[in-house]
């Protein structure tokens, strides 16, 4: 069952992989070109129909997964990365720091992350692809940190990491040999689904406005501009809507998957 969990998974996110990747060397169309008429319905021409300007609907969908991916990997990566960092930091911290910071982690942790992404955007100069990724990474670096801190001062309490430090080991040796080993099956499961938070996220700062400005077509500027059409062409709300839950029970797919995997016990269980 697991085998079948990761296959799936890894298929749907692959498919969105290869259309992103198609998408830099290749489109139906020109995305801002107005190649048929309004809201036309899908054709051999245009599989999707067009938009309310006449624009092919696929290329859009096509260019929309290029964010979604773009955004949640640069989000996942940077929120991983701070995340790890604070946990680690605030395992070896003192008690005090240790505390305070616990304590804003879950502060920051109890506001939704869409929330946050949006007090971040507001705060940068504008909305744009970069501020997007920064926004959702820094929201999504909380829930990893107080993870991260928590599994390395589990495995600080091991009697290995002890007779470590007793033959002379230091700690930044300790880190990268014994504790980053370690945590690393967690977090980085913990990273995949935050990964799909990252796609709804980015597709929700769309939505509102707050994302990748046009002429990038995000599936959450897609659905918001075709709410007003969807009873007249409600292929405009369907496709990127089967598109971005494609991607994200994808992601969760695979990430099941891989917990299985580098957890045995637990998928035997």
């Amino acid at each position: 069952m697991k085998k079948t969990t990761l296959w799936i998974g890894a298929i749907l996110v692959g498919i969105n992989v290869v259309i992103a990747l198609l998408t830099l060397v290749w489109l139906p169309y020109d995305p801002t070109a107005m190649s048929g008429g309004r809201l036309a319905a899908p054709s051999w021409a245009h599989w999707a129909g067009t938009d309310r300007l006449g624009r092919d609907y696929f290329t859009q969908v096509m260019i929309g997964a290029r964010i979604a991916l773009t955004v949640g990997v640069g989000a996942a990566l940077l929120g991983g990365l701070i995340g790890t960092t604070l946990g680690v930091l605030a395992a070896f911290a003192q008690r005090g720091f240790d505390d305070a910071l616990a304590a804003t982690l879950d502060i920051l942790i109890a506001f939704p992350t869409l929330l946050l992404a949006m007090l971040v955007v507001a705060a940068s100069d504008g909305a744009s692809l970069g501020t997007a990724i920064l926004a959702i990474g820094i929201a999504m670096s909380a829930i990893i940190a107080r993870l991260v801190r928590i599994l390395t001062k589990r495995v600080l309490a091991q009697d290995y990491i002890t007779a470590a430090r007793c033959s002379g080991l230091g700690w930044g040796r300790i880190v990268l040999v014994h504790v980053l080993p370690n945590i690393a099956p967690t977090v980085l499961v913990a990273i995949a689904l935050q990964f799909g938070l990252a796609v709804i996220a980015e597709a929700s700062l769309s939505y509102l406005g707050l994302g990748a400005p046009p002429p990038n077509a995000s599936w959450g500027q897609l659905l918001q501009s075709a709410q007003s059409t969807v009873f007249n062409a409600p292929i405009g709300v369907i496709a990127p809507g089967l598109a971005l839950m494609a991607l994200v029970l994808g992601i969760n797919f695979l990430a099941d998957g891989l917990r299985d995997l580098l957890d045995p016990e637990r998928g035997a269980a």
